[in-house]
């Protein structure tokens, strides 16, 4: 019990549009310390590392006993046997970044680094809407589309550290390029940008539709985002409506594949975009049972822990650590 009284743990969320650090000690569900701040326009590696530095500093310079072990949640890419960033999508400089021996250098303890889905599972698993399964399908769908599994109580990571992403199955051959350069990707078509970019689309075909939509954005459609269209929904307005509808649709076919090659207990949904209401849930769960075999679980939930979920997945992260 004195081990586990002294071991703070330390979790950092390397974000594509915001940096997270918080603090909690073995054993606890609560943060003894929180900071968040959104990333900076224009920002790369390197600045993201300096203002993530300055968070822990001032975490820790709150903290009444000596730090055991960090957990690091990343947006991207990551080689977690070697806690190597491989890249990232969103943010310019981390390709191939040592990013465990960077921060064991200036922290003085041991580190363990995973992608933020995969971080995300296993924080919904131990914390979250995943507790009590042996196996979940964690999907994080906010800029990107991302996908986690724990299978038998652990992460599972594939043969070249890449299992789970989901984002990057073909839905629609030959539909919009995706981020990754083929075409009709999940990520392409119900991911948050592919969601304002289709709403674009519809504004421009249906000049006379989605007012709510225009209203939200004072008529500047090029500035429409997917909380907008999310917004505009949830006040009845049809053409956003059925933006969100066709997005979830084809988040539903995502799952369903997913569900029918590994038939987990449970698929948690988090991000920002799956913040768009019951209608959003219902519409996922739908077009997966409709793309599994019959009698296959079609067990579908928000996650529980929100924005956390990753940074939660590395407490776990942390705590395995010492043990």
């Amino acid at each position: 019990m004195a081990m586990e009284r002294a071991s703070l743990l330390l979790a950092l969320d390397f974000g594509g549009t915001k940096l997270t650090a918080g603090l909690t000690a073995l054993g606890e569900r609560r943060w003894r310390a929180h900071r968040r701040v959104p990333a900076p326009p224009g920002s790369n590696a390197q600045s993201d590392r300096e203002i993530m530095m300055a968070l822990v500093q001032d975490i820790l310079a709150t903290a009444e006993l000596p730090l055991a072990a960090v957990g690091v949640s990343f947006g991207g890419p990551v080689d977690a046997a070697r806690g190597v960033v491989l890249l990232s999508h969103h943010v310019p400089g981390w390709e191939n970044t040592p990013l465990r021996q960077w921060l064991e250098a200036r922290l003085g303890v041991p580190v363990a680094v995973d992608n933020d889905a995969n971080a995300g599972a296993l924080g919904e698993w131990r914390f979250g809407a995943g507790q009590g399964c042996d196996s979940i399908l964690y999907v994080t769908v906010s800029t990107g589309i991302g996908g986690g599994w724990v299978v038998n109580g652990q992460p599972y990571r594939g043969a070249d550290g890449m299992a789970g992403e989901i984002g990057h199955i073909v839905i629609q051959p030959g539909g919009p390029e995706c981020i990754c350069g083929r075409r009709g990707c999940l990520e392409a078509l119900a991911a948050g940008p592919a969601i304002a970019r289709r709403a674009r689309e519809c504004l421009a075909e249906n000049p006379t539709a989605g007012k709510a939509l225009r209203a939200l954005v004072s008529g500047d459609v090029e500035t429409i985002t997917a909380r907008h269209v999310s917004q505009a929904a949830a006040t009845g307005d049809d053409l956003a409506q059925q933006v969100l509808d066709e997005a979830a649709y084809f988040l539903g076919q995502g799952i369903g594949s997913a569900i029918t090659l590994m038939n987990p207990q449970r698929v948690v949904v988090g991000g920002g975009v799956a913040k768009s209401g019951p209608r959003y849930f219902e519409m996922v769960r739908a077009a997966a049972r409709a793309n599994v075999l019959p009698g296959m679980t079609v067990d579908i939930v928000p996650a529980a822990l929100g924005d956390d979920a990753p940074l939660w997945g590395a407490v776990v992260l942390a705590g395995d650590l010492l043990n």
